[in-house]
């Protein structure tokens, strides 16, 4: 089977913020929403204290919290893992959003207007992302489909691989299948040095970090 993941070195993260503004290209999100945004984070206690880049995205959970509370079935989990929205089923009613403990759900009321009251160029704004419908992260699932389906290998070759981990100047951020043990994300998400967010909650979520 395939499982895809990520893993997030912050070590070499700089927190230059390239994965958001490429999320944001590649996705036209609305205005206010980030599926990949950077947290600016000071860790330690005086004189000992440093800063701490934490790019954070939808978690891709094993057992997503999200998926339980959709009374409409919109939110699924496929087989590789990924976890979608879809918008043909999503009535807005946001209980993902509450469910989710990453904070990485997002829910648009209505059209965001930018320039002074003018609208996004229809050419610029997402087909598949509608007002009122809950967004967020899905590892840039076309793309990976599309590779696949050309024969390309996620997280190898860039066409098929999501747009935050092509564009990060510090080669911080990595993506493949977890359930191959060759892979560079699995052998990583194995060493010593990985951990993943808030695991008292039972999630268990395919992004892993490298302290």
């Amino acid at each position: 089977m395939v499982r895809y993941g990520m893993v997030i070195d912050l070590t070499k993260c700089v927190g230059c913020e390239t994965c958001t503004a490429s999320c944001k290209n590649d996705n036209s999100t609305p205005k206010n929403t980030f599926w990949r945004a950077v947290r600016d984070l000071e860790v330690g206690e005086y004189p000992m204290v440093k800063r701490v880049f934490v790019p954070l995205s939808c978690m891709h959970c094993a057992k997503p919290p999200c998926l339980e509370v959709c009374p409409t079935t919109a939110t699924r989990q496929r087989s590789d893992g990924i976890v979608v929205i879809d918008i043909n089923l999503c009535m807005g009613c946001g209980y993902c959003i509450v469910a989710c403990p990453y904070d990485q759900r997002w829910l648009v009321k209505e059209e965001k207007k930018y320039f002074d009251g003018h609208q996004t160029p229809p050419e610029q704004v997402n087909p598949f992302l509608y007002y009122g419908m809950a967004s967020k992260c899905d590892f840039c699932v076309d793309r990976v489909d599309e590779g696949v389906r050309r024969g390309l290998k996620p997280g190898v070759d860039p066409e098929a691989t999501p747009a935050c981990v092509n564009s990060c100047i510090s080669k911080a951020l990595y993506f493949g299948d977890l359930d191959d043990p060759e892979s560079e994300v699995a052998r990583l998400a194995r060493s010593r040095r990985a951990f993943r967010l808030l695991p008292e909650f039972g999630t268990e979520p395919s992004v892993y970090y490298l302290r």
